[in-house]
């Protein structure tokens, strides 16, 4: 079976399970995220769909910002 057929039903269950995780704020949402996204762009790539490419990178970028916050806030909330 191709990529192009069977990975947006992987995709799908990554994108409902991180923003599930999101709202839970548990710091694996993140992780989860960037993933994601990097499936997003194999995807993006085996199928052509050259126009998602903006919103993989803008989700790339929200992602890696988020984790970083996260990351930032867990650790002053120790100190």
């Amino acid at each position: 079976m191709s990529i192009i057929v069977w990975l947006p039903w992987l995709l799908s269950v990554l994108t409902i399970y991180g923003v599930i995780e999101t709202g839970n704020k548990r710091l694996r949402a993140w992780v989860i995220c960037l993933v994601n996204q990097a499936l997003w762009l194999v995807w993006i790539c085996a199928s052509g769909t050259w126009g998602m490419i903006p919103m993989n990178v803008a989700l790339w970028i929200v992602a890696a910002r988020n984790l970083r916050r996260w990351h930032r806030e867990a650790v002053e909330a120790v100190s």
